[in-house]
């Protein structure tokens, strides 16, 4: 809605009004507090309403902001107010990102807000809870109702808890806050009350003593509230619960109940943690060391007889997740884990539907979880590796230092259909990445990689395909063959813009091209179909 009062400023009037909000708002700008130089950042400030017209913000310079240019093109609220706290949320994410993919969670916000500093002093007599708060200065002695869950017998109490006692579970729940936080932002700023509690739990020792609350569910509704100020949160607290019942339950909520929106990576992650825990019981149960490895993946489906198929779906979910959080996968930093953003080239979907559906073998194995690790050639330890080595050969000659995240994926092929300047490298690694185009350049891979064992006359099972350990000259010739992909014209060609990269095509589309150079409508797109030996030559 347009502004009738900044309609009728002229230049110095502006200018005026510019320089007043400037000192009342200490120099600095409105959204995102950095500050503002008057001479050096002419032209590239706005004058915004606070409060939007369109909801029945004042047209008044009491409503009017002065802001970045930029900062107000980008921001993910109308209300500046609402906009301000996602800038310091957008602070927040860029420093904990590096830490890894499960971050920007609560813990990140909890530390930047003053949170997550004490253990909480509490006891209990088996019908109440008796706690303290002195670390803050709250010397009384508080008390809440012990309750008993009639289904699962577990006790749990509610508790109004400053967040200073407030600690975030990263490994019952390691999800990453996403983008739509300001949608819970906005509704809590609207006044709009919680529908939800967050839900955590405690270890208490005979009794009584000092216990961290970590907060596994609802990490969302409680970091949008502590970043408009909230000091303290309502939590419902399992006391003494089993920790791996709560990992199941969170793991379930996410997965086959899909109560709640986990990503397939974080869904990956959790079912990694749930495969650790069953080895673990099934050592505990059969009096077992700890470092004792002597059973196979099979022997766990027999002990867990009622969770054949979760304990199957665990024991991928550890190999996807192993090779994904690999700290030597160069890929990963180019993988969009949300599915939603538009800096990264490749989607975790689109890993799961090409590297980890060619590569990792789908059933469960014979051998000992220690056959041969000693030595390097245990199956599984040599699927992961040498996927992560396949995975950073692909990095290095398709993405790094060529794909550059800050120009992204965004309408890419519409940029350059509007005549745009797009960088080659860019562009090259942008294309390859297309789940459809991926899939089948990647089984042209796979194809060399059985080719190469044929030809050595080695008997080798294609869906067991990375649990033969690679040679160095079969590596050797991988690289050649991804590097010569890389090179084909058709990533180049501005002019296929809006052909065959103008829409999303499926599988078959790209099969026909690689294989006989034209697309299904006969226009040709590759001067010939891919030949294997051409890959192969320097």
């Amino acid at each position: 809605m347009p502004s009738k009062l900044l309609s009728l400023l002229n230049e110095s009037g502006r200018n005026e009004l510019e320089s007043k909000l400037w000192e009342a708002q200490g120099q600095r700008c409105f959204i995102c507090d950095k500050p503002i130089d008057l001479t050096l950042h002419k032209g590239s400030l706005e004058l915004d309403h606070i409060e939007p017209l369109s909801v029945g913000g004042k047209d008044d310079p009491n409503n009017l902001a002065l802001v970045h240019m930029s900062c107000n093109r980008s921001k993910l609220a109308s209300d500046l107010r609402v906009a301000r706290v996602m800038s310091r949320f957008g602070e927040i994410k860029e420093k904990s990102e590096s830490l890894g993919p499960c971050h920007p969670n609560l813990g990140d916000v909890l530390a930047v807000y003053d949170g997550a500093k004490y253990d909480l002093n509490l006891k209990t007599d088996g019908q109440t809870v008796c706690y303290s708060l002195s670390e803050i200065g709250d010397n009384r002695l508080l008390t809440a109702p012990l309750f008993k869950d009639y289904l699962s017998g577990m006790q749990y109490f509610f508790i109004y808890l400053p967040i200073e006692y407030m600690f975030h579970d990263d490994r019952i729940n390691p999800r990453a806050i996403g983008v739509n936080l300001h949608k819970l932002v906005e509704e809590f700023f609207k006044k709009r009350p919680q529908l939800h509690i967050s839900l955590g739990w405690i270890r208490l020792d005979e009794n009584a003593g000092k216990t961290k609350v970590r907060i596994f569910d609802g990490q969302h509704k409680a970091a949008a509230q502590v970043l408009l100020g909230v000091k303290k949160l309502p939590i419902r607290v399992f006391l003494n619960p089993d920790p791996e019942l709560l990992l199941t339950t969170n793991t379930n909520a996410g997965t086959v109940l899909r109560q709640v929106a986990f990503d397939k990576s974080v869904q990956r992650h959790l079912g990694g943690t749930l495969y650790w825990e069953r080895i673990r019981k099934y050592q505990q149960t059969l009096g077992r060391d700890e470092d004792d490895f002597a059973f196979s993946e099979n022997d766990l489906l027999t002990f867990f007889k009622g969770e054949h198929r979760e304990i199957k779906r665990y024991i991928l979910d550890d190999v996807r997740d192993s090779i994904t959080h690999n700290p030597d996968n160069r890929l990963k930093d180019f993988i969009d884990f949300g599915g939603r953003g538009k800096e990264k080239p490749l989607s975790y979907s689109s890993i799961e539907k090409t590297f980890y559906s060619f590569f990792i073998y789908q059933d469960t194995l014979d051998n000992r979880l220690d056959y041969k690790v000693d030595v390097g050639e245990n199956p599984r330890q040599l699927e992961k590796d040498q996927i992560v080595r396949l995975m950073n050969i692909i990095a290095e000659e398709i993405y790094v230092g060529k794909f550059d995240t800050d120009l992204g994926t965004y309408q890419i092929e519409k940029q350059l259909q509007k005549g745009e300047d797009i960088p080659e490298g860019h562009l090259v690694a942008f294309r390859m990445s297309k789940e459809e185009i991926l899939y089948n350049w990647l089984d042209i891979v796979k194809k060399i990689i059985m080719r190469f064992f044929l030809l050595q006359g080695r008997p080798v099972k294609e869906d067991r395909l990375v649990q033969y350990k690679f040679p160095e000259t079969l590596w050797e010739s991988i690289r050649r063959v991804i590097r010569n992909l890389a090179k084909l014209s058709i990533w180049k060609n501005r002019e296929l813009a809006a052909t065959a990269f103008g829409g999303k095509q499926n599988y078959d589309y790209w099969h026909m091209i690689f294989e006989s150079g034209k697309s299904p409508q006969g226009f040709q797109v590759l001067p010939q179909g891919i030949n294997l030996d051409d890959l192969l030559k320097e």
